[in-house]
């Protein structure tokens, strides 16, 4: 089924100050195989070396603090213990050519007092509760409990999470890091008019909804070179805790990045359309998100082989980052390159247990890994 062709996915470039070999990115995947404090077992070592031929690894959505966690076996960046064991992780993506960035993330409201501290409710703009379900530490799912509002004094503590989390990502040997500000996660609960009703600096007009936001990226590019740092983004997702669209999210998420575009970042990440479901960049306007961002852009969701061709060569995009289909394509580059299916995933292993569904796909050649 070979046909392999010239195109720009295939050839090296920058995104920002980090160098990639191809155009083709693995966007952030939640396996919950760490422990209950967070740090990875010796599996992510092995999970994360055999897909390094991509241009560009975002880890999966990593917690900034206990505070921050939603689900149960995620891995944080905000303890010694955690960062020595990205170490071995990132040394191996090195060692075998890659390029691997941290996804920075606070869930806020979609959490549970079972995986909070002494029980406390999770916290979030305002008092709204999500719905949807989170996975607890029983392997039991249950609806988010209620939050508290964030108190506009403690504001400072969560950008300081954000900055202390980076320096962590920085220590552990990261390339970059990129802020989650996606899938209707505490950033983006900020953003949205639809769950943030706050009265104070941080609610009301768009100006005040992004403040939070902002500050949170602008701390963490103070860690890192500006240019080391994304940021992702969700226009219209409205798939995590069925929450409601902002109201109008062309003007609020153009403003927005604008704002961004000031602070020199290494790119934009945008997941076009609902999250796991078909590209939807017919029915808004990324492109000119894009321009208002002013630097490199990672278009992501329901991208397949012709169309991340067509969205790179155009010019469209910089990157294309693929989720879903490098749980079960450790290959995926070469796949694309040979224009060769993808090999399908079993669902039932997505969330949680050890190699199985993890680390024992195999690649084109017929082994485990490569």
């Amino acid at each position: 089924m070979s046909t392999n062709i010239k195109s720009m996915l295939f050839t090296p470039t920058t995104i920002g100050a980090i160098e990639v070999r191809n155009r083709i990115a693995m966007a952030p995947l939640t396996r919950s195989r760490a422990d209950m404090d967070g740090v990875h077992t010796p599996l992510a070592i092995e999970y994360y070396r055999q897909r390094a031929t991509a241009g560009l690894i975002i880890t999966e959505a990593t917690n900034i603090s206990r505070e921050g966690r939603g689900y149960a076996f995620t891995p944080g960046i905000y303890t010694e213990r955690q960062v020595e064991a990205w170490k071995p992780v990132i040394d191996a993506v090195h060692a075998a050519g890659g390029k691997i960035v941290c996804q920075l993330w606070h869930v806020g409201r979609m959490s549970h007092v079972d995986l909070q501290e002494n029980g406390k409710a999770p916290v979030a703009p305002s008092a709204i509760q999500a719905g949807e379900l989170v996975f607890l530490e029983t392997r039991t799912q249950a609806r988010p409990s209620m939050p508290r509002a964030l108190r506009t004094e403690e504001m400072p503590r969560l950008v300081e999470d954000y900055k202390n989390a980076a320096v962590h990502a920085k220590r552990a040997g990261f390339d970059g890091v990129e802020v989650h500000s996606a899938n209707c996660y505490l950033l983006e609960q900020f953003l949205r008019d639809s769950t943030n009703k706050r009265t104070d600096r941080y609610g009301g007009s768009i100006e005040n909804r992004a403040r939070f936001p902002i500050e949170a990226v602008t701390a963490v590019a103070e860690v890192w070179d500006s240019d080391r740092v994304g940021v992702r983004l969700s226009p219209v997702t409205r798939a995590v805790g069925d929450t409601p669209l902002d109201s109008d999210p062309q003007v609020t998420y153009g403003y927005f990045v604008e704002q961004l575009g000031k602070l020199g970042l290494a790119y934009l990440h945008c997941i076009e359309g609902q999250t796991r479901g078909p590209n939807g960049a017919d029915r808004f306007d990324f492109k000119t998100l894009h321009a208002a961002f002013g630097g490199k852009y990672i278009a992501n969701n329901g991208y397949d082989r012709e169309l991340a061709i067509k969205v790179t060569d155009s010019g469209y995009a910089d990157m294309v980052s693929f989720g879903q289909p490098y749980i079960s394509n450790p290959d995926l580059v070469e796949r694309l390159w040979q224009n060769e299916p993808f090999a399908p995933s079993d669902k039932a292993t997505y969330y949680g247990g050890g190699a199985e569904g993890y680390t024992d796909y195999k690649s084109l050649s017929g082994a485990v890994s490569d």
